[in-house]
């Protein structure tokens, strides 16, 4: 994050109210224009998470998506509007965030992250925010979110559930501990079959607003400095009850 440009009238204006806050700033808003975050997933939960980050005015964003647009998805994928169906959904999301706001830059990667591909498409940002649907991709953004040494945001969602940690497993805490990697939280995936997939169990769409929202404000916090992250930490979201817990975990090697 190294863009030192001034932020113009047209800037100041837009982001007038996150300025006024103490705790961010002009400095802190600097901070979020010279930003790059990459968002995995442009669907349930990529979708708030796009949105407000880049309402927020983050520099660059990344978005990885092979899928297209399908009249299923939008009951939840809300960067997505009826004439987008059969559209790619990076295509679509880009034309939606612009919309919003165009003075920030969207990177297009239509393409499925892999083991080829991961390392280079991570290595052009400063955090990532995992908004996947499948274990094996999870597994892959955080090994190669530990090995490019940048934060990494993680939800996941279930039918009236969502659960949301932050990952900075290069990285020691105030003892001198190693912070905690994706696998001491979940040491291995289930067995495959064992989790219903959306399409097989269904989902509340507004949950996943709920916990890519909550994926942005991390992500915010993480660029401007503000608060405290997640890190160590599982937020766990339950709609039917309103009920939000917090469980710590450690690293366990």
């Amino acid at each position: 994050m190294s863009d030192d440009t001034p932020l113009n009238m047209d800037e100041i204006e837009r982001y007038a109210r996150h300025i006024i806050l103490s705790e961010i700033g002009g400095a802190g808003q600097q901070k979020l224009k010279a930003a790059r975050v990459l968002v995995i997933g442009a669907g349930g939960l990529g979708s708030p998470a796009l949105l407000y980050l880049a309402a927020a005015g983050v520099g660059k964003l990344g978005v990885v998506d092979d899928d297209v647009v399908s009249l299923s998805n939008l009951q939840r994928q809300i960067l997505h509007a009826t004439g987008d169906i059969g559209r790619p959904k990076t295509q679509s999301a880009a034309h939606t965030l612009h919309g919003m706001n165009p003075m920030i830059d969207i990177v297009e990667h239509r393409e499925r992250l892999t083991e080829d591909n991961a390392k280079a498409i991570l290595a052009q940002y400063d955090l990532v925010v995992d908004g996947s649907d499948n274990f094996a991709t999870r597994y892959l953004v955080a090994d190669m979110a530990e090995e490019a040494g940048i934060p990494l945001v993680a939800g996941a969602l279930g039918r009236f559930d969502g659960s949301l940690t932050v990952l900075t497993p290069y990285e020691t805490d105030a003892d001198g501990t190693a912070c905690p990697r994706y696998r001491d939280l979940f040491p291995e995936a289930p067995p495959e079959g064992t989790v219903p997939t959306c399409a097989e169990a269904g989902i509340l769409g507004a949950v996943a607003g709920v916990i890519g929202t909550l994926q942005a404000v991390e992500a915010l916090k993480l660029i401007t400095g503000v608060g405290e992250p997640l890190i160590g930490k599982l937020l766990l979201y339950d709609a039917l009850s309103v009920r939000f817990q917090t469980m710590r975990y450690k690293r366990r090697d």
